[in-house]
């Protein structure tokens, strides 16, 4: 299909200092595929907004006034559950990532990220694609890994004492390669682990994302913490 026949991704910007908010809008306006439609320096009148005119994306800033990027989150998801929202910021720290996360949002982007970089993420997100920061990624998932408490597994209906084995939709093996994904290790580091070849892993790769419904290790790595597969 020709781009010019497709609706453009429409994109709300919440962030206070306008500087940052002007580069922004021409930056996206560049863009041929996007079109801003609002703009925001404080979390009351970005939920106001947002819940009003729908965008497609949001992009938004954590530190915001009156209400910051974290609640400002939770409200919108709560009346327009379809709005994808990219938590757009200058933090990085474990904290403020895993609330973001928790709170709802679809993306996570430091402001130092390329206009390419930037374009991608928004184009992921507005298609139900997750997308973590590379340059935070494989720390904040270790960190998961390290503090976040391990799920329950349901009880076997036939013996309640007795919780069901693997009930995710994977093979055991594809646990342990995702597992070790989770923890950073790359696939030559868990083809060792493992006592397997590098395209073993590969494979096993490629069918979880294919189960999980992902197209990268690292949006299989988000989604197995979220819904408490590893």
């Amino acid at each position: 299909m020709d781009i010019q026949s497709t609706s453009p991704i429409t994109i709300f910007i919440a962030e206070d200092y306008e500087i940052t908010r002007v580069g922004l809008r021409l930056t996206l306006e560049n863009v041929p595929e996007f079109l801003v439609i609002g703009e925001a320096e404080d979390g009351v009148t970005a939920v106001k907004e947002v819940i009003e005119k729908r965008p497609n994306v949001v992009l938004m800033d954590i530190g915001l006034p009156g209400l910051d990027g974290i609640d400002a989150t939770v409200r919108i998801k709560s009346e327009s559950p379809t709005t994808k929202i990219i938590m757009l910021t200058s933090h990085d720290n474990d904290r403020d990532v895993f609330a973001a996360l928790a709170a709802g949002a679809d993306g996570y982007c430091l402001k130092e990220v390329s206009s390419n970089h930037l374009a991608s993420a928004i184009k992921a997100v507005a298609d139900g694609v997750a997308w973590l920061d590379p340059a935070v990624a494989r720390r904040v998932l270790q960190a998961s890994v390290n503090n976040a408490p391990k799920p329950v597994s349901p009880a076997d209906p036939k013996n309640p004492a007795r919780p069901t084995v693997n009930a995710s939709p994977l093979s055991q093996r594809e646990l342990d390669v995702l597992t070790l994904v989770v923890e950073g290790n790359s696939n030559q580091e868990i083809a060792d682990r493992l006592v397997l070849s590098v395209e073993t892993v590969k494979t096993h790769m490629r069918h979880i994302m294919e189960k999980l419904c992902v197209s990268d290790r690292t949006q299989a790595a988000v989604k197995a913490m979220r819904e408490g597969i590893v």
